[in-house]
């Protein structure tokens, strides 16, 4: 069966989920071992380690039992963080993520790969019965869709790696304008850093310790170069990365789109500019000013600021009402507002329209288990927000207005449009 957005949604905030009996920390205190969710980790890099990793060893109701990268240094390094964490030898360490997705042991795996690999992998996990936890965003608006739809037939959790609706500014934001504290909500502007450009690379010789089939996995085949897995060169490569827009995009725009809270959650229609490097690494839009127009009458501007990579100065934020205003300069930066009584603001309990503050999205997983509840961000509000910031690279890529039709998820009378939907047929990556 296919849902269409409203049934998925309203399905998936009502519907709960029969799970094995996990009892929670907060009930037995010190979790016995035989309670605890068994946790692997599939891509262990910066953001697998200094943000997952760290996170879920600190959680009592959880227990790591394997790591795995395609980089086996990784895996080392990862390896002997959580046996330091745990003190002892148990972890064990992967090359090849199949061995954690076909581990009955492991009640659900973490994945921080590059972005090519995430719903290929969460799709394998799903169908697997493990639960969820993925970094963002999507690579192809229609996987974002056959996600949604696995992991709902699948009944298992889904949470996406994404900080912000936990992040107490961006969650009052919201909350001040969903409660009519600006009065009608009309425009929102988004800043977000800009992408990079990187020169061509010559073909070098793969890292002993580099597994180079599995870590391009589908995508197409590539010679291995210096810096192609680099921290920001990937996220400039079309086959791995739609660029800034999906990936600094991912975080402000989520939160603008939670604001202009449309019933059919995602734009009509989108319009504006870029620039996609030529005779570069970099194949995806580093430059952006695009225009989104929601069938609610509100509009979002989404551009880049002055720098690319990671520039917090370069993250803005406006809601402007017809009332007033409120917006947020910088990454960490306060909230500043048209009348600063917007800021004193608070609600009793049941007061607000909107949802309390949740807590960060590792800890947000595994109540998700133990309780079979909706998470902070389920698969199809992956898919949502990732579909939002698709369709301003298509637009980029294409260099024309285009419209859509959230109901059938297509691109109204654009065939060419909708080839881009969907990425080019899978490497067999398996039998290379």
């Amino acid at each position: 069966m296919k849902y269409n957005r409203r049934s998925f949604l309203k399905a998936a905030g009502l519907a709960s989920v029969a799970f094995p009996t996990i009892i929670p920390s907060r009930v037995l205190g010190d979790t016995a071992p035989s309670k605890k969710i068994t946790l692997g980790f599939i891509g262990v890099g910066y953001q697998g380690t200094k943000r997952n990793l760290t996170t879920f060893l600190n959680q009592s109701d959880c227990h790591v039992v394997s790591v795995c990268d395609a980089y086996m240094d990784r895996t080392e390094k990862a390896q002997k963080q959580v046996n330091e964490a745990y003190g002892n030898q148990d972890c064990k360490g992967y090359q090849d993520f199949r061995e954690i997705i076909n581990d009955p042991s492991i009640d659900a795996v973490v994945i921080s790969t590059p972005d090519h690999w995430h719903v290929p992998m969460s799709i394998m996990a799903a169908m697997a019965g493990k639960h969820v936890f993925c970094e963002k965003p999507t690579l192809y608006i229609d996987e974002g869709r056959e996600l949604a739809d696995v992991c709902e037939r699948q009944g298992i959790v889904f949470q996406a790696g994404i900080e912000d609706r936990s992040l107490v500014h961006y969650h009052k934001m919201v909350e001040w304008v969903r409660n009519g504290e600006i009065g009608d909500l009309e425009r929102v502007i988004v800043g977000v850093p800009g992408g990079l450009s990187y020169p061509k690379e010559k073909p070098v010789a793969v890292p002993a310790d580099l597994d180079w089939n599995l870590w391009q996995g589908p995508a197409a085949f590539h010679d291995f170069t210096a810096n192609r897995t680099g921290f920001w060169q990937w996220r400039s490569i079309g086959s791995y990365c739609q660029g800034a827009i999906l990936d600094m995009g991912t975080h402000l725009a989520d939160t603008a789109q939670l604001g202009v809270n449309d019933p059919n959650v995602v734009p009509i229609e989108v319009s504006g500019t870029g620039e996609i490097p030529q005779d570069s690494m970099s194949n995806v839009p580093v430059s952006f000013d695009l225009l989104y127009r929601y069938s609610n009458g509100v509009e979002m501007q989404l551009k880049n600021g002055p720098k690319g990579g990671w520039d917090p100065d370069s993250c803005f934020l406006e809601f402007q009402g017809s009332k007033g205003w409120i917006r947020r300069k910088s990454w960490s930066a306060g909230i500043e507002a048209s009348d600063r009584n917007i800021l004193r603001t608070r609600y009793a309990d049941g007061e607000s329209v909107y949802w309390p503050l949740p807590p960060n999205e590792q800890r947000d997983f595994l109540d998700g288990i133990i309780s079979g509840k909706r998470t902070t961000y389920p698969a199809i509000d992956l898919h949502d927000m990732s579909t939002m910031l698709h369709m301003g690279v298509i637009c980029v890529e294409l260099g024309r207005p285009l419209k859509w039709d959230p109901e059938a998820e297509v691109f109204v009378n654009d065939d060419e449009a909708n080839r881009l939907r969907q990425g080019p047929v899978a490497r067999d990556w398996e039998n290379a």
